[in-house]
């Protein structure tokens, strides 16, 4: 059950919801809303339908009663209902099926863009000029384009949230801008990339790279092509976002220091493990008067640090700050749902401000 968070006898509003990029992520988040109906109803006074669904292979698809998240939970959406349904409209772009869909939360979950965070930015943008909500699990619109959209979903008295865009769904961002006020962000270190850990491991215990990547893809933490894992790109994204966002700093994935997995030896990497000394793909930040100076590269770690212990597809991250001197969070082998829980619980803090979970 979710915890009770307000009154129970306040009116119940349905909101018209928006999918965008059908792949894993979302249909888990389709799930979990359907399994959390009765809580966020009871709790929280929210109804909701799903009145837009869209992907490059489906395309932009709206249906004003909603679908069916039975359909939706399957691999294909009802080809019937799509070819013969009446009510199920095809459209040609962003904007236009925003609209149609009377959208007031857009879950924007597309793949990133590492260079620019095109076209999700694009997405942000349009779902906030269209008087919805934004939530994201995308990293590219918090680190390309952060403040614009803030003062934007500002200006249109909207919310821009994105908790699932690092460290799945665990509440790092919410946790300094709601919990944490007043508090100084001085650094931060961690393990934030799941395959790179799943291959590490894997040739610890004696597998080649090849077959320690494909445990990572089989496992579903890694891509079909995973080189923005293994060259350390989806860290330094990470670190950007989390330095753009908590350190109010503006910081680039190309301004980290980067160095991926991909030229370590199977045999060095055992050899630090025999040593006491494993290998992690570490991310680091450090503030510098007004700048920061970041980092992710492959360091041998004291088995007594904690980072040295994060094993398989779990995660950590340590924030020293002038109140806590080190305040660790450790993740330990989410699943998808963790994910798609982080844009449930954006979606109550979006259309519940004066509520939390």
């Amino acid at each position: 059950m979710l915890p009770h968070a307000g009154n129970r006898a306040a009116p119940v509003r349905t909101y018209n919801l928006c999918l965008l990029g059908y792949g894993n992520v979302n249909r888990a988040l389709a799930e979990l809303l359907a399994n959390r109906r009765t809580e966020l109803r009871e709790c929280y006074g929210i109804e909701w339908r799903i009145t837009g669904v869209a992907s490059r292979r489906i395309g932009w698809l709206t249906k004003p009663e909603g679908f069916q998240v039975g359909a939706l939970d399957n691999r294909e959406i009802d080809n019937a209902e799509i070819e013969n349904g009446e009510s199920v409209t095809r459209h040609t772009g962003v904007s236009d099926w925003l609209r149609a869909a009377g959208a007031d939360v857009l879950f924007e979950a597309t793949s990133l863009n590492v260079q620019d965070g095109q076209p999700a930015v694009a997405h942000i943008r349009a779902a906030l000029e269209c008087g919805a909500h934004a939530v994201t699990a995308n990293k590219g619109p918090v680190v390309f384009a952060y403040r614009e959209l803030r003062e934007l979903a500002a200006a249109k008295g909207k919310q821009f949230l994105f908790e699932s865009a690092v460290m799945d769904g665990v509440p790092i961002f919410s946790l300094f801008q709601r919990t944490l006020p007043a508090i100084r962000l001085t650094g931060l270190q961690g393990i934030l990339n799941s395959t790179t850990n799943v291959i590490l491991g894997g040739m610890e215990q004696g597998l080649s790279f090849e077959q320690a990547l494909r445990k990572a893809q089989e496992l579903g933490v890694a891509e079909t092509d995973a080189t923005h894992d293994i060259e350390g790109w989806d860290a330094a994204v990470k670190v950007a976002a989390l330095v753009n966002v908590l350190m109010g700093i503006e910081l680039r994935p190309q301004q980290v220091e980067r160095e991926g997995i991909g030229k370590l030896s199977a045999e060095a990497i055992r050899g630090a493990r025999e040593s006491g000394r494993p290998y992690k793909l570490v991310c680091r930040a450090a503030r510098s008067g007004n700048a920061v100076k970041a980092s992710v590269r492959p360091e041998q770690l004291p088995i007594t640090d904690p980072m040295a212990l994060v094993e398989g597809t779990s995660s950590i991250i340590c924030f020293e700050t002038d109140i806590f001197p080190m305040l660790r969070i450790t993740e330990e082998h989410p699943g998808v749902e963790a994910t798609a829980y982080g844009m449930l619980a954006d979606f109550v803090r979006a259309v519940k401000p004066e509520q939390s979970l």
